[in-house]
């Protein structure tokens, strides 16, 4: 049993979760300037009322597994991308903020409107570029970041930046096609349609960049025989797409979402074609990052105790509150 690769698939579940749950609720802010003030409005925060304050759970699983398990890359990766990093807790902090106090101060809910998005969109695009950061590539020297402040900002890392922000709007929109009903659907039908363009369009820029920002990554993707697997997700990426678009055409209302979240697990493969078994691309792989067998150990007894728990507790709320959003909240 290689507790090294046990723990890699448990960060990469972590993020992917993340990245599923909390994607939507930063995809609404995103599209909430949109929605009509008032009631439209209302009904797109109540349809994530219940659920939205336990997704970062996730992301502090993701955070602090990869400081437990693979230190070496946590204190690479870090410095790297520390000003994306504060720019998107500060982000996810004024969004959380204002989603509480725009029920509680109606005088200045203008104003709190706009933080949501704001810290939304501000969340969304530093999570994009980290990751667009990452796969460009970060300078290591020894055990240490090497590179400057300001390395991750390219016109790739803008690139991944502005898909992620596609992608979490047509996250949004498609949970808001599930959730609402009358024009507010109707409304959030016309997003989805415009954000899913967007997003497949970016997606397929992104995927022609990255083979050629490393020349591992090009031999990952299309030398033989990596080609005949690799090929299979973008192959797998256009038929979720057809079925998306036709969903969306057909005013299916649960597939849409569903299948967006396919098109992101999909979009998370590629991720690991490109990058496994490296988790600083080309120069640290997962073992060399690893903490002791023994701490891997020790972290995984917990795990195995607090996942299951928190997968419990998250299927509860989602199950709960699986109804429509209506004029008075849930029903």
């Amino acid at each position: 049993m290689d507790l090294t690769i046990i723990w890699a698939f448990i960060i990469a579940f972590a993020v992917f979760a993340y990245v599923v749950m909390d994607g939507f609720d930063l995809g609404i802010g995103i599209l909430f300037p949109t929605f009509k003030v008032g009631l439209e409005r209302d009904q797109a925060m109540n349809s994530i009322a219940p659920v939205w304050d336990g997704n970062e759970t996730w992301l502090v699983l993701g955070g602090g597994g990869l400081m437990a398990a693979f230190p070496l890359a946590y204190a690479i990766i870090l410095p790297a991308t520390y000003p994306l990093i504060i720019a998107m807790l500060l982000g996810l902090v004024f969004r959380g903020v204002a989603f509480e106090f725009r029920w509680r101060d109606p005088r200045h809910r203008a104003l709190w409107d706009f933080a949501f998005t704001a810290g939304s969109l501000i969340a969304a695009l530093s999570q994009g570029m980290i990751l667009g950061a990452l796969l460009q590539g970060i300078d290591a020297t020894g055990r240490a970041y090497s590179g400057s402040w300001f390395d991750w900002l390219t016109p790739y890392t803008l690139l991944t930046g502005i898909g992620t922000v596609a992608g979490y709007a047509l996250l949004g929109a498609t949970w808001l096609v599930w959730k609402l009903e009358g024009e507010a659907q109707a409304h959030a039908y016309r997003l989805a349609f415009r954000s899913a363009i967007a997003t497949l369009v970016l997606l397929a820029a992104v995927s022609l960049y990255t083979p050629f920002l490393d020349a591992d990554y090009f031999d990952r993707w299309f030398a033989m025989p990596n080609f005949l697997f690799a090929s299979q997700v973008p192959l797998l990426t256009a038929i979720l797409a057809y079925f998306l678009f036709r969903g969306l055409a057909k005013k299916q209302e649960a597939a849409p979402f569903w299948l967006s979240l396919g098109l992101f697990g999909l979009g998370m493969a590629g991720l690991g074609v490109s990058m496994w078994p490296y988790v600083v691309p080309s120069q640290i792989t997962i073992w060399d990052a690893a903490a002791p067998e023994r701490s891997q150990m020790f972290m995984l007894v917990g795990v195995a105790i607090t996942l299951p728990l928190i997968l419990a507790y998250t299927a509860w709320a989602y199950w709960v509150f699986r109804g429509k959003v209506g004029e008075d909240g849930y029903h």
